[in-house]
């Protein structure tokens, strides 16, 4: 009787331990869907490998002992051919999508998943937008099934017009912008956030144009000149924003630029091509990290000849390692439970995923252009780098969100 006891509470033991780590070993697919064709491939292919080269840095290194695999899906950033791509990936068995370039493309993958996990329990499906910044997904668009791990327009230009506040010669903007959801929101969040704090700030005049369709921003670069703008103010990014640097060099028009996303692929060239001049960023990261994250930057240039920047891969195989650890699963059902308020330490302090919304919550940094001194990060080789000249704490950017979220229902 004394063996049987022992051999059932040993063989409790083993069940207990191999329930603790069940996913250890798992290999968890992800299935990734931006441009990697057309006017912003360049940016999707860097991003591509971003996420790629995270993953296998940190298979079986991480708090779950998972492995991660990440394949790529050209949804050519249209919100029809996402819709083709998420299907093709859930038909292939992918049970994680990310996605981040456009708006329109995250809207129509994020409605896309919630109505296909209220139709296939069993076969749920976790998104994780790593890019796309328009509020509303993350409040009256509120899904269970979607985390964001970069931080939306508002809180962007949160921080930004917070900076801008401080700059006394900052008094007449000019705002040039994409004319889809981000840019329009661009633009209104910048209008109400800087009457609030700078109320004798005027905007001068206001263009929308295109997106990735203008092969040449001189007239738009006119305008500028002839408003007679102190400060452009632009959330561009891609090809729309390269070349839009490049039409001010032409121009000769070298006033302050604050935008949201002139690290990314290109655009560092163009403002090289232009010789000095004042830009600023605002972001969750920058290219001159310490530590873990200088080492990935450095060892990523080495092995793709490209820069990284997409940070937001680093928080998302984080917090998945993390939450499916919690978890004890890589079950997207259990694993979007324990994301679900969890918290992380990252390069920049602790990052942590809201409840109430899948909004992460994480420092903000301005960065400002200037030439690379000796051990800075030479951004595409420029012999420039963006240096961070203010870090500001999650609280400052936090927006409140009117996301009303419907779980799904126990058991």
């Amino acid at each position: 009787m004394k063996h049987t006891l022992r051999a059932i509470a040993v063989t409790a033991m083993v069940v207990a331990a191999g329930a603790a780590y069940a996913q250890k070993g798992e290999t968890v697919r992800i299935a990734f869907m931006d441009p990697l064709s057309g006017p912003f491939a360049n940016v999707g292919q860097n991003q591509l490998k971003s996420w790629q080269y995270i993953a296998e840095r940190y298979s079986g290194k991480n708090a779950a002992g998972v492995k991660f695999e990440v394949v790529g899906f050209d949804n050519k950033g249209s919100p029809q051919e996402s819709l083709n791509t998420l299907k093709a990936a859930i038909d292939q068995g992918f049970r994680y999508v990310t996605q981040g370039n456009g708006s329109g493309a995250a809207t129509a993958i994020l409605d896309a998943v919630a109505k296909h996990n209220e139709r296939n329990p069993g076969k749920e499906v976790v998104y994780l937008n790593y890019a796309a910044v328009d509020p509303a997904l993350t409040n009256e668009k509120c899904d269970y099934w979607h985390f964001r791990l970069d931080a939306d327009t508002s809180m962007k230009m949160e921080a930004l017009t917070s900076f801008m506040k401080e700059q006394p010669k900052v008094k007449s903007v000019f705002l040039i912008n994409q004319n889809y959801s981000h840019g329009h929101q661009v633009a209104k969040y910048f209008r109400d956030a800087i009457a609030r704090k700078r109320p004798d700030v005027k905007v001068v005049g206001e263009d929308l144009h295109p997106i990735g369709s203008v092969k040449d921003f001189a007239p738009y670069v006119a305008k500028i000149k002839q408003s007679g703008a102190d400060t452009i103010v632009t959330g561009n990014w891609g090809q729309d924003l390269t070349l839009l640097v490049k039409a001010l060099n032409d121009a000769g028009l070298k006033i302050p630029m604050y935008t949201y996303y002139a690290g990314v692929t290109g655009t560092p060239t163009a403002l090289a091509a232009g010789g000095d001049s004042e830009v600023y960023v605002v972001a969750y990261g920058h290219a001159n990290q310490t530590g873990e994250m200088g080492q990935i930057g450095q060892e990523f240039l080495k092995k793709f000849n490209d820069d990284y920047y997409t940070y937001a891969t680093y928080n998302g195989i984080q917090l998945l390692s993390a939450a499916m650890a919690k978890a004890k699963s890589t079950d997207p059902v259990k694993v979007a439970k324990s994301l679900e308020g969890l918290s992380v330490k990252s390069f920049a302090g602790d990052v942590t995923m809201r409840a109430s919304d899948h909004q992460l919550q994480q420092a903000m940094y301005i960065t400002k252009w200037q030439k690379a001194k000796p051990g800075e990060y030479s951004v595409e080789k420029t012999g420039y780098t963006f240096v961070p000249i203010k870090q500001m704490d999650p609280y400052v950017s936090s927006t409140p969100t009117s996301c009303q979220m419907k779980r799904p229902s126990a058991g």
